[in-house]
């Protein structure tokens, strides 16, 4: 279970603006869950923020993400279904420039995992750290992006990215009906910090393409201060929402939100 978020902007700096003014819709996630962890992207690296366990406490998503300063963030809040409470098993994921995270289950999984670990090529499967049904789903996307020869292609087409993802679900499909499960809910966003990825399937997922800062933390003191207020741009994805906060907008089932470098949406069927 739990909730996940993808973001991406113009400036590196406003994340924690960008998660202030949409905390009408991120206050909908739990306050409390096992384990949380980020990924984001900073000087041409990809970096990881993860706390398994959490005792418990209450969670902050500023206290979380306040201090990053990235233009590609994936940030997810675990309630595990699959899984102790390891690093291995917490999102995101991440294999070379790439980052995953995923809200839902598998059905069936123990059954069908020898299943899916084998259609993975010798080095993905050497990869897997963890018991995740994520984990292993996120490796079947990457084995038909390397099949493709896109793995570590930075300017990769959408159309590959979209037949990955589109091949997995239904890989992991078939081989749930072959051990008497259902379709597996895998609302997730995938991205190599160029473009992102959001695929709704099974749970509510939105998103918000905002244009400006309207309420910030501190107040713009400055001509220049508002300027830079203005000309912020982002687009952030939540999955598994209640309900629709105000400017948000559904993912339709079945479909993929892709986000592009330059911040443009489309929307694709699965």
């Amino acid at each position: 279970m739990g909730r996940l978020i993808g973001y991406m902007s113009n400036r590196s700096d406003r994340l924690r603006d960008a998660v202030h003014q949409e905390r009408a819709a991120l206050a909908t996630a739990p306050t409390r869950a096992d384990g949380w962890g980020l990924g984001f992207y900073q000087g041409g690296e990809v970096l990881h923020k993860k706390r398994p366990q959490t005792a418990g406490e209450a969670l902050d998503w500023a206290d979380i993400a306040g201090d990053v300063r990235s233009h590609c963030v994936v940030a997810h809040l675990r309630q595990a279904t699959v899984g102790d409470f390891r690093a291995e098993n917490t999102h995101p994921f991440r294999l070379r420039q790439w980052l995953f995270a995923h809200n839902g289950t598998i059905d069936r999984f123990a059954a069908l995992r020898p299943a899916l670990l084998e259609q993975l090529p010798d080095f993905l499967q050497r990869n897997v750290r963890g018991d995740t049904d994520s984990e292993l789903f996120f490796h079947a996307v990457l084995s038909f992006l390397h099949d493709a020869g896109q793995l570590d292609n930075p300017d990769v087409d959408d159309r590959h990215v979209l037949h990955a993802l589109r091949s997995s679900v239904a890989l992991v499909d078939r081989l749930a009906a072959e051990v008497g499960g259902k379709p597996g809910t895998l609302n997730l966003v995938l991205t190599n910090g160029r473009t992102l990825y959001a695929l709704r399937r099974g749970k509510p997922l939105a998103y918000v393409d905002r244009h400006g800062l309207h309420d910030s933390v501190g107040r713009a003191d400055s001509a220049r201060a508002e300027a830079e207020a203005a000309a912020l741009h982002y687009v952030m994805v939540l999955s598994d929402g209640p309900t629709l906060a105000p400017g948000w907008r559904a993912i339709e089932e079945g479909h993929v939100l892709v986000v592009d470098r330059d911040l443009r949406t489309s929307t694709h069927a699965l």
